[in-house]
């Protein structure tokens, strides 16, 4: 593979986003735009997906581009709006079934994609583990019991174990302290203005997280706005996250909002019968 491009500015340059946290040494983030790939409209142009029937040839291409920039390789999930954390290492597979990946070796980009979900990166302030979540709301909200699990909870709880592996000589690593130790960021989604849901998606929540009321705005005729970046904010907070930048619900971040940068699942699938995919990577090098 070859050496990445110069840092945060070789990936900007790009028309990417990179992250503005204080990420520790030798971690390395980025969220991918519809720009800088070979796909044809409506998948123009960096469209990471290979399941929503763009060609085949310019998908391998625009994964190529990223994993060039990248200088790692990024590893592409089969997502399932589940709640499964993998271990990535230099051998898993494409398209391995997970909604969150983890790792401490260096030179493999965790990698989740989105078109509306919020994709979620932590990096421990070891600098040794680091993590992607892909939270749509189903995920997001996990089952409908109290204390219900989350991708974030299981991805916080596949953060003690390897933060206990590899940065502790006990293995005894509270949740709390690896969630303080822990800095997050939140990626672009769909945004509160325009994710429109029923009251399920409200219940779901509600269920387990009575001020998750707060995150949804009643509509005329019974549907409901949700704020997906609050909700995130919510369960992290509750978790003992207390370093959490990047998206805050306003519309530079809306997926929906703004075409020109971003891909959307809920803006144009009905409209041109699919979508293209981002993607939001960390590593360590």
């Amino acid at each position: 593979m070859q050496k990445p491009e110069a840092g945060a500015d070789g990936l900007a340059s790009r028309g990417w986003i990179v992250p503005d946290w204080p990420a520790p040494a030798g971690i390395r983030a980025v969220f991918t735009t519809r720009a800088g790939g070979v796909s044809a409209p409506p998948f123009d142009s960096l469209n990471l997906g290979d399941h929503v029937r763009d060609d085949p040839a310019a998908v391998a291409s625009n994964r190529t581009r990223l994993a060039q920039a990248l200088g790692v390789r990024p590893v592409f999930l089969q997502q399932v709006h589940g709640t499964q954390v993998l271990t990535l290492d230099h051998a898993t597979p494409d398209a391995s079934v997970a909604d969150a990946c983890l790792s401490t070796a260096p030179d493999v980009a965790c990698t989740v994609m989105v078109a509306d979900c919020l994709p979620v990166l932590f990096a421990h302030r070891s600098g040794r583990v680091v993590a992607a979540a892909h939270a749509g709301w189903r995920g997001l909200a996990g089952s409908a019991e109290p204390a219900a699990q989350g991708v974030l909870e299981t991805t916080l709880q596949a953060l003690v174990v390897a933060v206990g592996r590899e940065c502790s000589a006990s293995a005894d690593v509270s949740a709390a302290q690896v969630a303080a130790d822990t800095v997050v960021w939140l990626g672009p989604c769909i945004g509160p203005e325009a994710f429109e849901v029923g009251g399920e998606v409200r219940d779901a929540f509600v269920a387990s997280s009575p001020e998750s009321a707060q995150a949804f705005r009643e509509q005329p005729g019974g549907k409901l706005l949700a704020n997906l970046p609050m909700l995130a904010r919510q369960r992290l907070t509750a978790m003992g996250f207390s370093q959490v930048y990047g998206n805050d619900g306003s519309r530079p971040w809306c997926t929906v909002s703004n075409p020109g940068s971003f891909f959307s699942h809920r803006r144009d699938a009905g409209r041109l019968g699919s979508t293209g995919r981002m993607a939001a990577c960390i590593w360590r090098v």
